[in-house]
């Protein structure tokens, strides 16, 4: 009978250890691999960035990713105004413009604000205060082009990309999405290359500045993206992001203040 105590006993005190040095094995991992999973997460954004920019080549070396994105300014946008927010701003909000999360930020009350259903096309329900933009200016000091980030919902999921924009704040150069849960092959179609090759080109507004971009198979005209065949509420999913974030409620002012070289 004691016999069998002690080995119940050590039965036990095995498999304490056990789990004592399996949680100190994954607790080291992850601290390890955090750095490197960090490293990538920034690839994989500078990446969409410049897919969305059109300067993503082929083949091209993480150096040479995170090379090409040092070109660009990263700042935050006041939604509200479509002003720059200053480095005080930042310094008393407790942000900066490279650590700033949107996505996050949406969630947060105290940097964000509900929007209200009538406004609310993309069916985001919550709206950050401030937007990142990732702006590139050509050797001469003069807006180059443009990534915005967009995001709303489709038929599954919100989907999360990058609109680029050339220096005229109008014509699109290319829409990337990084994140999104859409059905393959119907609505996942948003990833492909050539549906994606429709945008370049592309203006989003009329010579009265009045939003005509439209996401629609039914649809024509210079400034309409055939929609996804098969997909009727992922293409009116990209269609109401792409108006509503280019639209007076979120990135508008910001594209007014653009164009007119403020």
């Amino acid at each position: 009978m004691a016999a069998s105590k002690d080995s119940l006993k050590q039965t036990i005190f095995v498999a304490l250890i056990m789990c004592v040095v399996f949680s100190v094995i994954v607790s080291s991992a992850a601290v390890i691999l955090k750095p490197m999973q960090e490293a990538n997460k920034a690839l994989d954004l500078n990446k969409n960035v410049l897919s969305a920019a059109g300067l993503l080549e082929p083949g091209m070396s993480a150096d040479e990713v995170n090379a090409e994105f040092a070109k660009f300014q990263v700042k935050l946008v006041d939604i509200a105004t479509g002003d720059y927010l200053t480095d005080d701003q930042m310094s008393g909000l407790g942000i900066t413009a490279e650590g700033y999360d949107q996505k996050s930020a949406a969630k947060d009350p105290a940097f964000s604000n509900a929007l209200d259903s009538k406004v609310d096309i993309a069916l985001i329900k919550r709206q950050a205060n401030y937007a990142t933009v990732y702006v590139l200016e050509d050797d001469n000091g003069q807006l180059d082009r443009v990534v915005l980030p967009v995001h709303g919902y489709g038929l599954w999921s919100t989907m999360y990309g990058f609109l680029a924009l050339e220096g005229d704040a109008n014509t699109i150069l290319g829409l990337s999405f990084y994140s999104h849960g859409e059905t393959p092959g119907l609505g996942g179609e948003i990833d492909n290359p050539s549906w994606r090759a429709q945008w370049p080109g592309v203006k989003l507004f009329d010579a009265n500045d009045q939003l005509i971009i439209t996401v629609d198979s039914k649809a024509s005209g210079d400034s309409v993206i055939d929609g996804l065949s098969g997909a009727t509420l992922t293409t009116r999913g990209v269609d109401h992001l792409v108006k509503f974030w280019m639209g007076e409620h979120a990135l508008g002012p910001y594209l007014e203040k653009l164009k007119a070289g403020v």
